[in-house]
């Protein structure tokens, strides 16, 4: 089957940033595509290829990734659901899916509690808790210290064991670093191949907020409770539309627990299918699989 073309656009928001998204030609059933951290729109490449041509495909870089500008620091995962809110309304869309991975579901989690009558269901895709993803310190050992969580955002932005060995690994264009800790974490069975893979660890060296989104992360809260951090803002409670929460049964990123938060905090609001052998990126894992079940929740 012949691929549908995609073409890279920009729009200037009102804020004085600069968006950059990927759209796919054709479609008439608008979704959007929002990324995790160290990644782009390009990573969702394998799927805008593959995904049904009825949809109408969307899918934009958030600030300070891929093409997009990054003129004022990110603080919150507020600040990118709110970069959303002023890129949909830039291009006009409304009435579409979203569907959000690892960071990108926190994004998306957000943007529907903060702007209800734009997104009509909500895809988590190996996505952050209702209750952030929580940011351990490093042990002497350079391991996570669960019982040392990170508060501020120095604190994060000064923590070596992970914030200052990516960003070292971005400051000196070591792909051969980013390389070897995306198959320990993510890639650990399929790998996406060498092309893409060699552009995707590109597309990674774009990125200027690390430290951010880690702190924006470990601060993220739209449930009722405390998560050890601070308390909850309750937003959950105001996502009404249908959602579908999808998790690899190997994901070594966001675990069991936190998808566990996700449906718990949803109340029964939220249906979770479970991807049989995939890690955090089931679009390299087993992207039928994938399809498969977001293609279906769409159709609904």
């Amino acid at each position: 089957m012949e691929k549908t073309a995609v073409e890279v656009k920009k729009v200037k928001l009102r804020n004085g940033e600069t968006i950059a998204y990927r759209e796919r030609d054709g479609g008439t059933k608008n979704v959007l595509l929002i990324h995790g951290n160290m990644t782009s729109s390009k990573h969702w490449d394998l799927l805008i290829d593959a995904i049904d041509p009825e949809y109408k495909i969307f899918a934009v870089d958030l600030r300070g990734f891929g093409e997009s500008s990054y003129h004022k620091p990110i603080m919150s995962i507020k600040d990118f659901s709110d970069d959303v809110k002023m890129f949909v309304d830039e291009i006009g869309l409304k009435d579409f899916a979203l569907v959000g991975w690892s960071t990108g579901g926190a994004v998306g989690m957000q943007f529907a509690a903060d702007y209800p009558g734009y997104c009509g269901k909500l895809v988590l895709l190996a996505s952050a808790s209702t209750r952030g993803y929580p940011f351990f310190g490093t042990s002497a050992e350079g391991l996570p210290d669960v019982n040392n969580r990170l508060v501020t955002y120095e604190d994060v932005k000064a923590d070596a064991g992970k914030t200052i060995a990516v960003q070292t690994a971005y400051d000196q264009q070591n792909r051969g670093f980013l390389k070897a800790m995306w198959n320990m974490l993510i890639y650990t069975d399929r790998q996406p191949e060498e092309r893409h893979y060699d552009e995707y660890v590109e597309d990674m060296l774009t990125q200027r907020n690390l430290a951010e989104v880690y702190h924006s992360l470990n601060t993220f809260n739209i449930s009722s409770v405390n998560n050890g951090l601070n308390d909850g803002t309750d937003q959950v409670k105001e996502i009404e539309i249908p959602v579908l929460v999808l998790r690899g049964d190997r994901d070594l990123v966001v675990t069991e627990r936190m998808t566990e938060e996700i449906v718990e905090d949803f109340a029964g609001r939220a249906r979770f299918v479970e991807l049989k052998d995939c890690g955090h990126s089931p679009l390299v894992d087993d992207l039928n699989q994938l399809l498969q079940h977001i293609e279906g929740f769409l159709a609904e």
